[in-house]
């Protein structure tokens, strides 16, 4: 990669580095922070060479799309004007040859074009001659010593580890520029490919790879801007995810287009980019993708969501972290189909199908909490009662191969849609959010497990149409799912679960098959809460805003829409309104 070509392919504007760089919003606020306490975060490369400099000898390890050309050439800059010998090491020499990687893989990518692979076996020094990597040594004539690049610990040199992280939106818009690649390829693919050895190959051996150094790494570094990079010290780090694991937070969301986007979230959202076409996915609370945010000095260090849970998964998930362990369970995003159009008639797959096919251990249960809609919003829920599945799918079949038009509702139902309404989404259930919505949709986290069956003969916005996946729909779908079942067991039926002090709390059922269940706490001035040790994901869905106070004294300010989480070893919280109306919350958690 030149530093000419496109460095990233998207309308959205990267994270500022500064806190001055950032007009705060009157609402919603697209960078939540963590305060970190002073002097704790340092910028430039000038300021890590310092470090460098007194080490003498460093390991530098991280993760795959880091511009590692670019971050090599300016650490290198910066030694050498202090006339240092310098020697350097790049792990991309030990990297086994690329066919050999590729075919090391190919069992875990699934079948060519297709969407989905299965989580790798792998680890990350199966990409390595570990021989070699091992027999690098330290050139005792030079100043400096360094190794550097994905996997660089495993040289097993005796020096202070050094981990530089990207985000994952950053790490796809760089994908989708084609300016990086996979782990062991010279050269970029189509960016759904590399998609997809990201997610099961690279991401897999990598994220457990930072794991196992999550607790010896002497500097975290954020990588994800072009020329410049921040840093703090892994033991400010790991104190901060410490004390965040025992009080209250926000992760950095991040937002997507789509086929079906709408225009609610760049309405109400006013940092987002108002160039992009749309907004049809916002990522609240998809922690494999989520990235936390440190502030210090007016500096800011964003690190991965999964090193809280390599760290601190017991205080995030308390009674529940041993069925768990560092997987965060739960998902809230946002499907924005305001003004936009209807998300494609799916489904998703079971508990024993997803861990067979595709090597997750949760499934991808979901719920649609209806934030905001307008009178002609609906939910496609369940069957008609006279569904004859080999019909549906004759119907199915012809249209994706011939184009033809579909009258989905004489075999699927069409549910008007309310604010605060909840629609209940098993495994197997058909379904589909119909325009004029914006839902909150609160799920277990797996994501990008979606069958879909029927996608209204439109095309994505690459031209292309998206993937349609009957034969594994129809191996999941759920046909007893239909007639007056659909309403009385798929649409939640808020009940009272009690009252006090100018507050009501309501009971959300979910289904049977969900291990969440949810709240709704709608209260005028003020409210208390116990964790009784359980993570607890909430969401201001009516009001302005709210104050959170936990237990340990940590206080934090949330807007209308804004997703934030109190971690069970908080122990208790309140919230106070701090509008003049009443104040609604939603509250997820592990059942």
């Amino acid at each position: 990669m030149s530093i000419e070509e496109p460095m990233r392919k998207t309308e959205q504007e990267i994270m500022p580095a500064f806190i001055k760089e950032i007009s705060k919003p009157q609402g919603y606020d697209i960078y939540p922070y963590f305060a970190l306490g002073e002097k704790q975060i340092f910028n430039g490369y000038a300021a890590l060479a310092d470090y460098i400099t007194r080490q003498k000898t460093v390991v530098v390890d991280g993760y795959v799309g880091v511009y590692w050309n670019l971050f090599i050439r300016s650490l290198k800059k910066e030694l050498e004007s202090r006339k240092l010998r310098v020697h350097i090491i790049d792990t991309a020499s030990f990297l086994k040859d690329e066919d050999l990687i590729d075919e090391m893989t190919l069992d875990f990518l699934g079948e060519k074009d297709g969407v989905w692979g299965k989580k790798t076996t792998l680890s990350l020094g199966d990409f390595f001659d570990l021989e070699a990597l091992k027999a690098s040594e330290v050139n005792e004539d030079c100043d400096v010593n360094i190794i550097i690049g994905c996997g660089a610990s495993l040289s097993e040199w005796d020096a202070p580890l050094i981990y530089v992280d990207l985000p994952k939106n950053e790490l796809q818009h760089r994908m989708s520029a084609g300016a990086i690649c996979n782990l062991g390829k010279s050269g970029p693919q189509e960016p759904t490919e590399m998609y997809k050895r990201f997610y099961f190959v690279d991401w897999v051996v990598l994220n457990a790879h930072k794991e196992q150094l999550a607790k010896n790494v002497a500097v975290f570094v954020d990588a994800q801007w072009e020329e410049d990079i921040n840093w703090g010290y892994g033991d400010s780090v790991r104190e901060g995810l410490q004390k965040m694991s025992a009080s209250v937070f926000r992760a950095r969301p991040w937002f997507a287009p789509g086929a079906w986007g709408g225009q609610w979230m760049k309405k109400h959202m006013p940092q987002l980019d108002q160039n992009e076409v749309n907004y049809a996915w916002s990522f609240e609370l998809i922690v494999p993708e989520n990235g936390l945010v440190f502030e210090s000095d007016g500096l800011l260090l964003e690190v991965s969501f999964d090193l809280l849970m390599f760290t601190q998964s017991e205080n995030i998930l308390g009674r529940h972290a041993e069925r768990f362990g560092n997987e965060f369970p739960i998902r809230f995003d946002f499907l924005d189909t305001f003004d936009g159009g209807n998300l494609s008639i799916q489904c998703h797959p079971s508990l024993e199908y997803i861990k067979e096919q595709f090597g997750e251990n949760i499934t991808q249960d979901e719920t649609y909490y209806i934030l905001d809609c307008n009178d002609e919003a609906s939910v496609y829920l369940g069957f008609q009662e006279d569904i004859d599945p080999a019909a549906f799918r004759t119907v199915l079949e012809d249209s994706n191969r011939n184009g033809v038009a579909i009258e989905i509702e004489q075999y699927v139902q069409c549910h008007q849609a309310e604010k605060h309404d909840l629609f209940l989404i098993p495994n197997g259930t058909i379904h589909s959010a119909g325009a004029h919505n914006l839902v909150l949709e609160i799920s277990a986290t797996p994501y990008i497990f979606t069958f879909k069956m029927y996608d209204w003969l439109r095309l994505d916005l690459n031209g292309k149409p998206r993937p349609i996946n009957i034969d594994h729909a129809f191996k999941n779908l759920d046909f007893s799912r239909k007639g007056s079942k659909v309403k009385q067991e798929l649409i939640s039926k808020p009940t009272v679960l009690f009252e006090k002090e100018g507050c009501t709390c309501y009971h959300l059922p979910t289904h049977a098959e969900h291990f969440y269940d949810v709240h709704r706490l709608d209260f005028d001035l003020h409210v208390d809460v116990e964790t009784d040790n359980v993570c607890h994901v909430l969401m201001l869905v009516e009001g302005g805003s709210v104050t959170v106070s936990t237990a340990n004294g940590s206080t934090m300010h949330f807007q209308y829409a804004e997703t934030f989480v109190i971690p069970a070893a908080a122990g208790s919280y309140s919230i106070t309104n701090n509008s003049n109306g009443q104040a609604k919350v939603i509250k997820a958690f592990l059942k």
